[in-house]
């Protein structure tokens, strides 16, 4: 008999541990039609940016006051036009496409930048439909007068707004840049989180020597990117036992999904690698899954999760620092590297 690949993620019933976090596929109906039908239990919209929406604004308010400088009666003149849809219109339009051709839950992804904005923009992604709401605390603490206190205050904040303003299940997708990571993440939860997923991936940017630009560089995740969301899935599941956690960054098979719910995760996101191989990596992986749970006598994904983690490990040092010195010490040197025997 097959093991039991159901789940729950944020309280929603999953088929299956493999979610399809946020990608162009994600955007529109028919791919993300496809992407389900290969086998994801759920999807994450691509992120609703702030600064997308006032970008939006801003350019159609300069195009409506062109020429007013010139001409005096302009500045009593205001055209008379339909009304033109705004960046979050156009989202939440397809976040209500998208929920009505799919029969997984849909979880909208939400990017602000302003404290104020953040509850105003995910009430209008729950009205729309939304499953859950996840949110995308990604920003560079760049500033050098704002304190690592400071900054964690202000996203705690937002996360307690949102919570008071939507009832849908809320995630937030974290960074591992907090001077405090285990402590950041157990505040995130008492504040209102249902869940957390590990981890943002900062897309750096690079410099063009040609054009002497700063250039975006969009660079898909590699394998070993694995092993921070998999040490940090394992620290966090006994601290936030009630909690849902996500892990993502690196998951392109079916075994590193084995890995992170061994470790205490209740979905793998896949991104990198549907968008490599197109929606066939998610039944690729979700086949390898079920092949390695089968073998390995498990009756279900419940059974697997956790039975890794910090708390159940036999050596829960290997996720800490003790690990970092038997790592130094594991690497051999190639053979054209060892020293020679002294001659006569």
């Amino acid at each position: 008999m097959s093991a039991d690949l159901t789940t729950r993620y944020l309280g929603l019933e999953l088929a299956a541990p493999l979610v399809a976090s946020a990608s162009p596929l994600n955007e529109h109906a028919d791919t993300a039609k496809a992407v389900v039908d290969a086998g994801a239990a759920a999807v994450v919209m691509p992120s609703l940016f702030e600064e997308e929406i006032l970008h939006d604004e801003i350019s159609l308010n300069e195009a409506l006051e062109v020429g007013s400088e010139h001409v005096g009666e302009t500045l009593d003149y205001f055209p008379d036009f339909a009304e033109i849809p705004t960046v979050a219109d156009r989202y939440v339009r397809a976040l209500e496409v998208l929920r009505a051709a799919v029969d997984v839950p849909v979880i909208a992804s939400l990017n602000a930048v302003h404290p104020g904005s953040w509850a105003g923009y995910a009430s209008r992604l729950a009205d729309a439909g939304a499953d859950a709401i996840e949110l995308n605390l990604y920003s560079v603490a760049a500033d050098p007068s704002r304190s690592a206190a400071d900054i964690e205050a202000e996203k705690l904040d937002v996360i307690a707004q949102v919570r008071a303003a939507v009832g849908v299940p809320l995630a937030v997708k974290l960074s591992p840049y907090y001077t405090s990571f285990a402590h950041f993440a157990c505040q995130v939860c008492e504040v209102g989180a249902d869940g957390l997923v590990v981890f943002n991936r900062f897309y750096q940017p690079d410099v063009d020597l040609g054009t002497m630009e700063v250039v975006p560089k969009l660079e898909l995740s590699s394998h070993w990117e694995l092993r921070l969301p998999l040490r940090w899935v394992a620290i966090l599941r006994p601290l936030l036992p009630e909690a849902s956690l996500a892990a993502t960054s690196g998951i392109g098979t079916g075994l590193d999904a084995a890995k992170v719910i061994a470790v205490g995760a209740d979905v793998a996101m896949m991104t990198s690698a549907v968008l490599a191989e197109g929606p066939v990596a998610i039944t690729r992986a979700l086949d390898e899954l079920q092949r390695w749970l089968d073998h390995h006598d498990y009756e279900s994904v419940s059974q697997l999760r956790g039975s890794m983690s910090y708390a159940t490990s036999d050596d829960p040092g290997a996720f800490e620092r003790a690990n970092y010195r038997r790592v130094l010490h594991s690497w051999v040197a190639p053979t054209n590297l060892q020293p020679s025997s002294p001659s006569g």
